[in-house]
C-alpha cells in the first residue's frame, strides 16, 4: 500500500514528504487511516537537534484514526473504530507494567521507533527501511501500529480533539488529575499555555482549584489561558507579586510546562511551603536546573515528574473524551490551525516563536 508521509532526514533539516510502502498489518497489528495529527514541541525538539533521534523515520506522535484492518489475534477493536494512538503502549510484563505504571514501560510495543528488521513496516521503493516514531509516526495517511497503541474512543469526538488527547492533552489533564491529585480550593499555577499548560488549566478549574493562574511571556497565549478558566494571568516578572496578594506564601501546586530552566526554577520558587511542583515540560536533553536545597528541604516542598500524565491511555482517553463532550474540558479552543503534511515547516516555525497552542494536521 502506498503512504504519503513526513520523514525526518535528521536534525536541522525540513522532514521530507515522501510516498513510501506500508505493510498489511501482521499479527497483533492494526492499519489505522490516520485522520488528524497534531504537531507536538516534542516533534519540534527532535528536529532541531536538541533530542537525539534516528533519522529516516516518520515523525509525529500525537494523532487518531479510523481502523481499517486488523491483524491476527486482534481483540476489542473493530473496522471503522474511531482510535486516539498511544506514544507508549505498554507491554504488560516489565516491573513498571506490573506497578500499574504503564506510562513507565520499559519495552512499549513498537519500541524503538519501528526500526529493528522485524518492527520495520515502512519502506521507500528502493527497499530501504523506514521507521515510525515512537511506534506510531502519526505524520503519515496511514500506519500500523500495535494493537495496545490503539485506544477505541468515543466516535463523536472530533478528529483534530481525539487527535491531541494522544498527547498534549492527556499530558496535562494528567498531571493535575492523575500525578499531583489536585484538590477542591487548592490554589494552582500552571507556567505555560501552549497546548499541554492549557489542558493543565482547564483539568485545574474542573477539579475545584481556586485560584488558578496561568505565567506565560505571550499575551495572546494568556488570553487563551482565561478563555480555558483561568481566574488570574501574569507574565514571569509579574507572578512573584500576583500570587503574593493571591495567596499567604506561594501555591498550593505548581505546574511547569514549557520545558526550561528558568521557569522550572521559577515553579519551585512560587510554591509555597508543603506545596508541591510538578514538572510537565520536556526540556533538550542533558538540561539542568537548580534550587536552593537548604530552603527546598527546610519547607519541605515535594517535586514530582510527570510523564504522559500519569496515564493509563485505555482508562484515561475514553474518559477525556467524554469529558470534553459533556462540556467540562474546552479543547477546541486549543487547535490554532489546521494544515496539511505540506504546512509541517510553517508549523514548527510557528512554534518557535510561541505563536498560539496547536497546529493539527487534517488529513
Amino acid at each position: 500500500m502506498n503512504v504519503r508521509a513526513a520523514v525526518f532526514r535528521g536534525p536541522h533539516r525540513p522532514l521530507s514528504v515522501e510516498t513510501l510502502l506500508l505493510d498489511p498489518p501482521g499479527a497483533g497489528e492494526v492499519l489505522v487511516r490516520m485522520v488528524a495529527s497534531g504537531v507536538c514541541h516534542s516533534d519540534l525538539h527532535v528536529v532541531d537537534g536538541e533530542w537525539s533521534r534516528p533519522s529516516d523515520v516518520v515523525l509525529g506522535h500525537e494523532g487518531a484514526g479510523v481502523v481499517e484492518a486488523l491483524g491476527r489475534g486482534v481483540e476489542g477493536l473493530a473496522v471503522g473504530d474511531l482510535v486516539v494512538l498511544a506514544w507508549t503502549a505498554p507491554c504488560i510484563a516489565c516491573p513498571a507494567c506490573l506497578r500499574a505504571e504503564p506510562w513507565l514501560c520499559a519495552d512499549p510495543r513498537g519500541s524503538g521507533h519501528r526500526l529493528s528488521p522485524p518492527q520495520v513496516r515502512l519502506r521507500r521503493r528502493d527497499g530501504s527501511p523506514v521507521g515510525a516514531y515512537s511506534g506510531i509516526g502519526t505524520f503519515a495517511e496511514r500506519q500500523l501500529v500495535a494493537a495496545e497503541a490503539a485506544i477505541p474512543v468515543d466516535p463523536g469526538t472530533p478528529p483534530e480533539i481525539a487527535a491531541l488527547i494522544g498527547c498534549a492533552v492527556t499530558t496535562g489533564v494528567g498531571a493535575v488529575l492523575n500525578t499531583a491529585a489536585v484538590r477542591p480550593g487548592q490554589s494552582v499555577v500552571v507556567i505555560g499555555a501552549g497546548g499541554v499548560g492549557l489542558s493543565s488549566i482547564m483539568a485545574a478549574v474542573m477539579a475545584g482549584a481556586q485560584p488558578v493562574v496561568a505565567v506565560d511571556a505571550v499575551p495572546a497565549k494568556l488570553l487563551l489561558a482565561r478563555d480555558a478558566g483561568a481566574t488570574h494571568t501574569a507574565d514571569s516578572g509579574g507572578a512573584r507579586a500576583l500570587l503574593a496578594e493571591l495567596t499567604d506564601a506561594g501555591a498550593d501546586h505548581v505546574f511547569e510546562a514549557i520545558g526550561l530552566r528558568e521557569t522550572v526554577e521559577l515553579a519551585v520558587d512560587l510554591t509555597r511551603a508543603g506545596g508541591t511542583t510538578t514538572l510537565v515540560g520536556m526540556t533538550p536533553q542533558g538540561e539542568r536546573a537548580s534550587i536552593d536545597v537548604y530552603g527546598f528541604v527546610e519547607q519541605g516542598k515535594r517535586l514530582l515528574g510527570s510523564n504522559y500524565g500519569s496515564a493509563v491511555p485505555a482508562r484515561d482517553f475514553p474518559r477525556i473524551c467524554a469529558l470534553y463532550l459533556d462540556g467540562r474540558l474546552p479543547l477546541d479552543l486549543l487547535v490554532t490551525e489546521r494544515i496539511r503534511l505540506d504546512g509541517l515547516e510553517d508549523a514548527f516555525a510557528a512554534m518557535r516563536r510561541r505563536d498560539g497552542a496547536r497546529r493539527v494536521v487534517v488529513f
